[in-house]
């Protein structure tokens, strides 16, 4: 793995607009198609096995949280345990996830935190830099899957979602164009599609079920929103009455791996495995360097890192009430004043390419920028 300067290409901001990424400037550039990374075939393949071992043992770790009724640990409302474990057995379909993994081409990855319940960053991985691919090393590869894989999924589940189908976000640009890519990726495979607001979905106390704006039922529905923020809404308990009855996507399962409680359970269940950093609930443990990560945060927040050098952080945010993991601290490697995190995917319960976010310190938040990548 290697980090390389490039000239951007002529127009680039155009060009990115034009699949789809207009935030690609917001304060600073985010997009930064000045720099690549480029890997070796074999790196990929490492990668690519590594993401696939890490998603059969998250699905172990969830079955082994039902099973030793560990919800408490992970601060899961009582109330949806139910619900999880009927989810679970029934298999809803689940479409995507995101491993972000701190490497740095020599050492095996290190698993940072599980994105599984929502796609951000999704466009860029799949889209943006592919076309950047195209322009610029049209001869090289790409590990990237990813678009061709979402339509073959929705096609799988064409017959199994009722329509139409709803798409819905909160009303903040990044989440609403990546919405767009998804539903433009199911309407590619044939579904019928609408879209609203989390904000505009109102139920229907007569009928006992959600409604979209022309008080029609909403059946089915991919959502860009958490589940913890979901059962903590208006309507949350309505929607634990009613799961089922009403389709979500991702499953309401997913709030067991997208909770870095999966990271201490994961530890528990495999010490010392090499893609793993020890994790605890309660305590650093006997470790002196670690991350101080909340439980249900994200991008980035509320996260304290202790290091050789001192304290880093804590960074902004509104997490932590709900509690902390203690993760020992991954190094990640600093190629001239940035540090690159691997968001690894998965699509429909297979590897299928990778983005990268990297960042001018040793924390990856929301101002991290992507870079595009090669591989040889």
């Amino acid at each position: 793995m290697k980090r390389k300067s490039i000239t951007p290409r002529e127009g680039w901001e155009k060009k990115v607009e034009d699949v789809g990424l207009v935030f690609h400037s917001p304060d600073e550039t985010y997009w930064n198609e000045a720099s690549y990374y480029a890997f070796t075939a074999a790196e990929v393949d490492m990668l690519e096995k590594t993401t696939n071992d890490l998603h059969a043992m998250c699905l172990d770790a969830a079955q082994f949280v039902i099973d030793h009724d560990r919800f408490a640990d992970l601060k899961i409302p009582a109330a949806a345990v139910p619900v999880i474990k009927r989810a679970w057995e029934e298999e809803p379909p689940a479409i995507y996830g995101r491993f972000d993994l701190a490497y740095d081409g020599k050492n095996p990855p290190k698993l940072l935190e599980y994105n599984a319940d929502t796609p951000t960053s999704l466009l860029e991985a799949a889209v943006v830099q592919w076309y950047w691919l195209q322009d610029q090393f049209p001869k090289a590869d790409q590990f990237n899957s990813l678009h061709e894989r979402l339509i073959a999924k929705w096609k799988d589940l064409k017959n199994y979602l009722q329509s139409p189908l709803y798409f819905t976000n909160m009303d903040t640009t990044e989440d609403t164009i990546t919405a767009a890519y998804m539903r433009d990726t199911a309407e590619q495979a044939g579904l019928t599609c609408k879209s609203i607001l989390i904000g505009d979905i109102g139920w229907d106390a007569d009928q006992n079920y959600f409604v979209d704006l022309d008080v029609k039922p909403i059946r089915s529905v991919f959502k860009l929103y958490p589940w913890e923020w979901l059962l903590a809404d208006e309507f949350g308990e309505r929607a634990l009455l009613t799961y089922g009855e009403t389709q979500w996507v991702e499953p309401i399962w997913k709030m067991v791996l997208s909770n870095k409680g999966i990271l201490a359970i994961l530890w528990e269940m495999h010490p010392n495995h090499p893609n793993l950093l020890e994790t605890y609930f309660d305590s650093a443990r006997w470790m002196s360097t670690y991350a101080k990560k909340p439980l249900l945060a994200r991008e980035g927040a509320n996260i304290t890192l202790t290091t050789p050098k001192g304290t880093v952080g804590p960074t902004e945010g509104t997490y932590g009430e709900e509690g902390y993991v203690f993760q020992a601290l991954a190094e990640l490697p600093n190629l001239d004043g940035n540090y690159p995190v691997i968001g690894s995917w998965m699509i429909d319960q297979e590897a299928a390419g990778m983005g990268i976010r990297e960042s001018d310190g040793p924390i990856t938040t929301n101002l991290s920028r992507f870079v595009p990548h090669i591989f040889e």
